[in-house]
């Protein structure tokens, strides 16, 4: 076998693929950032040979590239691959526990999601029998910049990555309060950072209201967000920040605890105020 892993038998496989995959299996935990040289020597492969196959994975999402470095990283896109690899995700295996007991506590649906551009995809759900239904599934695909999931997701991308995906979406009504300013939005994101929660008040739907917190890997990165939604006429603004973002919070802390994150999230003087401690 050579640096790639290619068998001996050349007739068994794809050349084109293999090389695909192994330019995306070379991005690891420990080396999440790569360059054309970098891959290229790790593999054993000419720069002009991986500068054709990274051209091809980031006009698919595959990869990413950094603006600053220029070097790459996977995308989000690498978690859509199909329900069989989200099945065989550990996220999910690990979250799902946490995110039922939040259900049973709570008595309200438990969704998580991942951002995939400007859009969020649904990876788990633990739906209660009494909550609001919006005919979601694992899978569902919904504009991040007007849900709470998304918002938690996009308020922790880098400065250049937000701006790229919001150059990229159309901010259109669609709720009775969705958020169509830009200045207001990146407003509000900040203030998502700042308190460790996003709040989504009929931005979606009309009499929906729901709240969400990120869930950290173990590098300090976001990986994903886990939401509950409510009826807003029955919880007020107030209440789903005093009752329920406790409970959320601690959901997520979990789940980020067992994902390696050894990070701590705490609730601040204020009730409605949460931060992350390094």
């Amino acid at each position: 076998m050579n640096a790639i892993g290619r068998p001996s038998k050349p007739g068994e496989f794809s050349t084109s693929l293999q090389r695909g995959l192994a330019i995306l299996a070379a991005f690891t935990p420990e080396r999440p950032l790569l360059g054309v040289a970098d891959i290229a020597s790790q593999l054993g492969m000419t720069r002009s040979t991986v500068h054709r196959y990274i051209s091809t994975l980031e006009s698919m999402r595959y990869l990413v590239q950094d603006k600053v470095t220029r070097k790459y990283r996977l995308g989000v896109r690498v978690l859509d691959l199909g329900l069989a690899v989200l099945n065989s995700m550990d996220l999910r295996e690990v979250a799902r526990p946490f995110m039922e007991e939040l259900c049973e506590r709570s008595g309200h649906t438990v969704n998580m999601a991942v951002l995939d551009g400007q859009e969020i995809v649904y990876i788990e759900r633990v739906r209660s029998r009494s909550g609001i239904d919006l005919h979601l599934f694992v899978g569902s695909r919904l504009p991040a910049y007007c849900t709470s999931m998304g918002k938690v997701l996009l308020a922790y991308l880098p400065d250049d990555e937000l701006s790229s995906v919001l150059d990229a979406v159309e901010l259109l009504p669609i709720g009775p309060r969705t958020i169509t300013s830009r200045t207001e939005l990146i407003s509000n994101l900040e203030s998502v950072r700042e308190r460790g929660v996003a709040m989504n008040d009929e931005e979606l739907a009309r009499g929906l209201r729901s709240i969400a917190a990120p869930v950290f890997g173990q590098n300090g990165a976001v990986v994903a967000a886990v939401n509950m939604a409510v009826h807003a006429t029955a919880h007020p603004f107030e209440e789903v920040m005093e009752k329920l973002a406790p409970m959320l919070v601690d959901a997520t802390s979990q789940i980020s605890a067992h994902l390696g994150f050894r990070g701590r999230r705490v609730l601040r003087n204020e009730p409605s105020s949460f931060a992350l401690i390094p």
